[in-house]
């Protein structure tokens, strides 16, 4: 991928920053996030195209916010700050933000004040266009050189522009489905402003990643963690693709699986992938750990230091060397485990691939979709040929039935839940509705006696 055709998202802490490079993917446009502490020494040795700032919690007023290095706005990079961001980019290049009396959240009518290039053929003047606004400060000056080129009944900056330099700015969120031309306001960013001309895409991702996983594990040997889901799938696949005989894929049953999962697993990457596969039987060990765990937390920890403890073993036994463990970590994981690469948004959960795993392990991690999106990876799958039986398949987690059930794990409670959910899901089959559907499960919820 030719990094002049990539944009750099700052995370500022919005927890829908990772949006941003959703609705810029789906339009074809590559992009990364980086953290809002990265030097932008580091920054503009990616070779932006164009650099977003994101939204966040914070004031540009607090004394602890992040804010961009000056040297941003001299580097000749078209610049979009969306609400926290275009504040920063405000209040750095000599405009004022000001804290309003009352917090604005909701739907509200944007109306083009000025013609601009990012706007035009997308918002057409006086006509409203809805966006979704979430800030408590705004813009009460705006720096020299910038027009407001969109206003709402409650603010006047709205949006903003500096057209000689590139610089760009929204106080609404463009990246949320509740702003309707949100995704066409981003992609015309790219395109119109920044100049960016090539479609990035899972052909181009593949051809992108086979030298660098050549390269990275050299003669090595790879360990690939198989769960029979599309992540790990589509992980063995192109793994298997690239290395070859360098490549063993083990399947673990941890006891937390479907009804029948491990012999449809097997039989599938068996009989129709071929894939060097071996299966180990772990569901005794898993079970035992998790006796009497309640908290859904602990048990993603246990549960991925578990697998970690089961992968050696099984090496041992094996008798053969590895050096790498490959898994199917998607960039939702990350983000979810922690900001995106470090940046400042709030965890909201540990994935037992990133945040379960012990820091001291005996191998070195290898995850080629961990900048992949779910539906990106799809496309990856189908680029390989993979069964659109699995690749359609609704998610699964990677602890599987026990944080569907919050409670202890006993058992009987894993037999009550496959089969409820296995009925469920067999309905939505029936029924036609379980492609229409993104995820549907079963939830074995605890049993409260009443006197």
């Amino acid at each position: 991928m030719d990094q002049k055709q990539t944009l750099v998202i700052v995370d500022y802490g919005s927890q829908v920053t990772a949006l941003i490079a959703r609705r810029l993917r789906l339009s074809q446009v590559f992009c990364e996030i980086v953290p809002a502490h990265t030097p932008l020494k580091t920054i503009l040795e990616k070779k932006p195209s164009g650099i977003i700032l994101s939204g966040g919690p914070a004031s540009v007023h607090d004394t602890d916010s992040f804010l961009p290095e000056s040297g941003l706005f001299t580097a000749g990079i078209p610049v979009l700050g969306i609400c926290y961001g275009m504040q920063a980019l405000v209040h750095l290049l000599g405009g004022r933000v000001e804290s309003s009396q009352k917090r604005e959240f909701g739907h509200a009518d944007c109306f083009v004040s000025a013609p601009t290039r990012w706007l035009a053929e997308i918002w057409q003047p006086e006509t409203p266009h809805t966006v979704w606004m979430s800030h408590s400060d705004h813009i009460a000056t705006l720096p020299p050189g910038f027009v407001t080129v969109a206003r709402t009944g409650s603010i006047p900056h709205a949006a903003i522009a500096d057209e000689a330099r590139n610089f760009y700015g929204v106080q609404f969120h463009p990246e949320v489905i509740h702003t309707p031309t949100g995704a066409a306001l981003l992609e015309s960013f790219a395109r119109r402003i920044c100049g960016i001309t090539q479609h990035w895409t899972m052909r181009g991702y593949l051809d992108d990643m086979t030298p660098k996983i050549r390269e990275t594990v050299g003669d090595k040997n790879v360990l690939c963690a198989l769960s029979g889901g599309v992540d790990s799938s589509v992980t063995a696949l192109l793994l298997h693709r690239i290395l070859g005989d360098q490549l063993r894929c083990v399947f673990v049953d941890n006891g937390l699986l479907r009804l029948n999962e491990a012999k449809q697993v097997l039989q599938t990457y068996r009989d129709t992938h071929h894939l060097p596969l071996e299966d180990v039987d772990a569901s005794e060990i898993f079970l035992s750990r998790l006796e009497g765990i309640v908290d859904p937390e602990e048990k993603r920890k246990i549960i991925g230091k578990t697998f970690i403890d089961v992968f050696d073993q099984h090496i041992k036994n094996t008798g053969k060397t590895f050096t790498f463990l490959a898994q199917g970590t998607l960039y939702p994981d990350v983000i979810e485990s922690t900001s995106p690469h470090g940046g400042p948004s709030a965890t909201i959960k540990s994935h037992h691939n990133v945040g379960g795993l012990p820091e001291k392990m005996n191998l070195t991690l290898l995850e080629p979709l961990r900048m992949l999106f779910k539906d990106e990876v799809r496309l990856l799958g189908a680029e390989l040929g993979l069964d659109p039986s699995i690749l359609n398949r609704h998610p699964f987690p990677g602890p599987g039935l026990a944080v569907r059930i919050p409670d202890a794990i006993t058992p009987e409670k894993l037999k009550i839940l496959r089969e409820a959910d296995a009925i469920y899901i067999n309905a939505l089959h029936e029924a036609g509705l379980y492609h229409e559907i993104w995820q549907a499960f079963c939830v074995l919820l605890p049993v409260q006696t009443v006197g």
